[in-house]
């Protein structure tokens, strides 16, 4: 397990997910470590969590950062879209992205990966950053890594 102190690189953060993961299948605990992992290694954030699927709806979960949008409707801003589309959305400049949910006016780029078991969504997990074009193909690589870790600790059926 990952030292609590610990800080991590971005070069480290998905040995330490894994590390993170291997002794703990509760879902919720997870996906806070996550974020906590996450928002800890990687410049230049200003959020970084995931949203449920429930009730037809992303629900927020465990973060980090500033107060968020609780409850986001399907395909409606950068998660409802990463959501519906069930692909990873990168989107360098928010301002730009039309139905952008302005959770928090800092926020300039951002990039959700979906959460899929199957072919099911579990949920997204998303990143915001202070700067435009924050994100690009190793962010995206490395999230969905960790996305894939995470989804390996789930029960079948989960």
């Amino acid at each position: 397990m990952v030292a609590p102190t610990l800080r991590l690189t971005p070069d480290e953060l998905v040995p330490g997910v894994a590390a993170v993961l291997a002794t703990e299948t509760d879902l919720i605990a997870n996906m806070a470590n996550i974020a906590a992992l996450v928002y800890e290694a990687l410049p230049d954030l200003n959020w970084a969590g995931f949203y449920l699927w429930k009730e037809d709806q992303l629900v927020l979960g465990p973060f980090q950062g500033r107060v968020a949008c609780t409850r986001i409707a399907f395909g409606k801003g950068v998660c409802g879209a990463a959501a519906r589309d069930r692909v990873t959305q990168v989107v360098p400049d928010v301002h730009a992205f039309p139905g952008h949910i302005a959770c928090d006016a800092a926020s300039a780029s951002e990039i959700v990966v979906p959460i899929l078991v199957g072919e099911r969504l579990l949920g997204v997990l998303d990143l915001d950053s202070p700067h435009k074009a924050r994100f690009g193909q190793a962010e995206q690589a490395m999230l969905e890594k960790i996305v894939a870790l995470l989804v390996q600790t789930l029960p079948d059926g989960a």
